[in-house]
């Protein structure tokens, strides 16, 4: 099996990508995609980082991210999937129950792990960005990207 490298030593732009665990829609309620982009704020914040983009789907999340210093992707990472574990189990087991004690106790809120990709030309970040944008689109959820609530695109 291949290792996968996420290259955090130089100052560039991150695409990255982190899916619930087993595809499951733990975004779906409005209130969990708050959480999350509340979360990523916060860090954002802490870490003094930036982001230039982002789409919160039913199961998933893009978001394009930049810190100042180097090697502060995995730490942004390592501090949002726990906090918004917490929060969206804590969500799904007072507003959601039926849902919820259909998956295993021992099954996670978020895939261990996330693909990270370095936007090392504008180009490539122009891309992104637009492929980003237009998941909601080609998900069916909405027919123009300005129309999902949950993505910079509104911007």
């Amino acid at each position: 099996m291949v290792k996968r490298r996420i290259y955090d030593q130089d100052r560039h732009a991150h695409f990255v990508t982190f899916s619930c665990f087993r595809r499951r829609r733990f975004l779906h309620p409005d209130r969990a995609k708050r959480i999350v982009i509340g979360s990523m704020g916060s860090q954002l914040s802490r870490q003094k980082g930036i982001c230039s983009g982002f789409v919160v789907m039913p199961d998933h999340v893009h978001a394009l991210v930049w810190f100042p210093e180097v090697a502060q992707l995995s730490p942004f990472m390592d501090a949002c999937k726990p906090q918004t574990s917490k929060a969206i189990q804590a969500l799904f087991e007072a507003q959601y129950v039926e849902y919820f004690q259909q998956t295993p106790a021992s099954d996670p809120i978020w895939q261990a792990r996330y693909d990270g990709f370095n936007l090392w030309s504008r180009h490539k970040f122009v891309e992104k960005l637009e492929y980003m944008h237009s998941n909601p689109v080609r998900a069916g959820l909405v027919a123009r990207t300005t129309n999902w609530k949950w993505s910079s695109a509104r911007w």
